[in-house]
């Protein structure tokens, strides 16, 4: 259901002119959830989120894909943001970011380090003691980790 949702969604979502990060829908307690993240190059607003909610909503609603209640939550891919496609790692090259792995890298699942780049289906990330090179495939997920000056 969740492929179904994200190749119906994704390209009316970028007809509106955001990109869809990610899909989720699941079930919480007796009611059915549809949560979109949605990001724009210049950043996602209040008024961006409901802009997407109201057009997505009248859109599922025509096409009906899915047989029963649900509450529809759009938001922003928050601080943390995910890393999904080869275009998010070129997009945030030089951001610090926190990788897990299915296979250990060396000895480590958990790989957290400035993003260098990414290059022949690898992503490059310098750590505080080495550098080192991770397979697209071997990523289980990838995230930003929020930086924040401490000068007020």
């Amino acid at each position: 259901m969740k492929q179904k949702l994200e190749e119906l969604c994704a390209p009316f979502i970028e007809d509106l002119g955001y990109e869809l990060v990610d899909l989720t829908y699941g079930k919480e307690g007796a009611q059915w959830i549809l949560r979109i993240y949605i990001d724009h190059p210049k950043g996602i607003g209040i008024t961006d989120c409901e802009k997407v909610s109201k057009s997505l909503s009248n859109f599922l609603d025509a096409e009906d894909p899915i047989p029963y209640s649900y509450i529809l939550e759009v938001s922003s891919p928050g601080l943390d943001r995910p890393l999904k496609k080869e275009k998010d790692f070129v997009r945030f090259q030089g951001n610090i970011i926190l990788v897990k792995t299915k296979e250990a890298v060396g000895s480590r699942k958990k790989i957290k380090g400035k993003l260098m780049g990414i290059n022949s289906g690898q992503i490059e990330v310098l750590t505080e003691s080495e550098k080192i090179f991770i397979s697209l495939d071997n990523i289980l997920s990838a995230r930003l980790v929020p930086q924040f000056d401490n000068d007020f």
